[in-house]
């Protein structure tokens, strides 16, 4: 079987799953990498004693078992999260998921290539460090290109001599991607092979990846691989509402990126102000719902607010999560060349303008508040900020736009889309909100046209978005 061809663009390869996101190699981790839009997910295989393949990475549990002296039996009782291969199989088989499967036991190769083909799955690709394994499956002559992963020092092409896909497992490397010159390509083209890439998380990096003429690449966030972009007959924006929070703990620092990582415009965030006047995120006044502490929040100093657990209420993956600052929220935005819509909870508008000037942002965030006062201050303090308003706290469009002079107007996917229509060509941009996730008011919505989508599931709505009725 030879190898695979060059995709037009590199395929989304979920590194142990979503892993990110959940622990590896849980179905946590596999269902989030499909609502994340990866295209394959990274499956670590081994063999149990009894012959059963098993999704584990490492040889021994942390108690020292070794996967191998174990029946499937006494291995799920060890480790209750760990997932036959058949089992990932059937999610990856309902969900239009392919398989990468990283074959760790030479016991594990043939059984888990039978499984596979059973299973139905397209794509597939099946390889292993192991130059036997490689050989192995290549011997009984695999249904799917087989790939050999190449650790950091040796010489892919004498590696992998006998695979169809060379995987470069190089990402400890400061540079990587300067190792993928033409003539390596060349070579292993020449050679028949495709190529495939390690698990990358830096975004700076994954630009450069995307460019090289590679079957796939994995990683952590496979949001990252391939982030949302919309068509360029209709260029709309999309707002995270509190971030990716259905992925990650609501208004973290890790949903932001999630949101921003999958190439999505805007994340929403919500400003309270500590007793010690910094302006932090959280959407709730009071501590207790989203973190392990209680009582209002303005009560406590930012040392006393990043003393608090803001993650484990989400899942014990994000135990130890923090609440963010705005500043570390702005530093996210720089890395990503993202844009923030800033709602004012209890946060003033006065030192959030401040850290927005300073932070030179005010051209890539809008504000809006409940406390109306906050955003008349504010459109005096700054007349060229970007002010929101919401179509349903007024009677009319027009007192809606005329009551602070405002650039957006929020609506509701039940609102009239004539007024949408209206404003179109105006100046004023429009946006609907939709916390939901019903298909028809998705595609409802994209044919409305707004210049803004305000979303709870920005990544539900993208397999929409990337092809929206009578714009593709």
């Amino acid at each position: 079987m030879t190898g695979m061809r060059v995709p037009p663009r590199p395929l989304s390869i979920a590194h142990r799953g979503a892993s990110a996101y959940a622990p590896g190699n849980t179905i946590a981790a596999f269902r989030k990498a499909a609502v994340l839009g990866a295209d394959m997910w990274e499956v670590d295989i081994r063999a149990t004693r009894d012959g059963v393949p098993v999704v584990f990475h490492d040889a021994k549990l942390p108690n020292g078992q070794t996967v191998s002296g174990l029946t499937r039996a006494d291995l799920a009782e060890a480790c209750p999260d760990c997932p036959d291969l058949a089992e990932v199989a059937a999610l990856a088989a309902d969900l239009g998921a392919g398989i990468y499967a990283d074959i760790k036991d030479r016991d594990a190769a043939l059984a888990t290539h039978e499984l596979l083909v059973e299973a139905g799955i397209s794509p597939v690709i099946v390889g292993a460090f192991d130059a036997e394994i490689v050989r192995i499956l290549k011997d009984a002559g695999s249904t799917y290109p087989v790939a050999g992963l190449v650790s950091l020092g040796a010489d892919p092409h004498t590696h992998a001599r006998d695979a169809d896909i060379i995987h470069l497992c190089w990402e400890h490397m400061d540079r990587p991607q300067d190792s993928l010159t033409p003539d390596f390509f060349q070579s292993a083209f020449r050679d028949g092979k495709g190529v495939v890439l390690w698990h990358e998380e830096d975004p700076a990096r994954m630009a450069d990846l995307r460019t090289k003429p590679v079957i796939g690449i994995c990683s952590d966030m496979p949001e990252l691989v391939v982030p949302f972009r919309p068509p360029s007959a209709y260029p709309f924006g999309v707002v995270c509402h509190r971030g990716a929070n259905t992925i990650a703990p609501e208004n973290t620092l890790i949903a932001f990126e999630c949101a921003l990582a999958g190439g999505f415009s805007h994340i929403e965030l919500d400003l309270h102000l500590s007793s010690d006047g910094e302006v932090v995120v959280m959407h709730d006044d009071d501590l207790d719902r989203t973190t392990d502490g209680v009582g209002p929040i303005g009560d406590r100093t930012l040392a006393e607010l990043r003393a608090l657990d803001a993650g484990s209420w989400f899942d014990p993956h994000f135990a130890g999560t923090h609440l963010p600052t705005l500043r570390e929220v702005f530093s996210l935005l720089e890395r990503y060349d993202g844009r923030a819509y800033l709602e004012l909870k209890t946060a003033p508008p006065g030192p959030v303008l401040s850290l927005v000037r300073e932070a030179g942002l005010l051209e890539r965030v809008f504000f809006w508040s409940f406390n109306r006062q906050f955003l008349v201050d504010l459109r005096e303090m700054c007349p060229e900020a970007v002010i929101m308003v919401r179509r349903q706290d007024y009677p009319t469009l027009g007192e809606a736009i005329a009551d602070y002079d405002a650039d957006i107007v929020e609506f509701l996917p039940v609102h009239d889309p004539q007024d949408i229509t209206a404003l179109r060509g105006s100046g004023v941009r429009t946006m609907i909100a939709y916390n939901g996730n019903e298909e028809e008011v998705f595609a409802r919505m994209i044919e409305t046209r707004p210049d803004l989508f305000n979303l709870n599931r920005p990544f539900e709505f993208t397999r929409f978005a990337r092809s929206p009725p009578g714009y593709g």
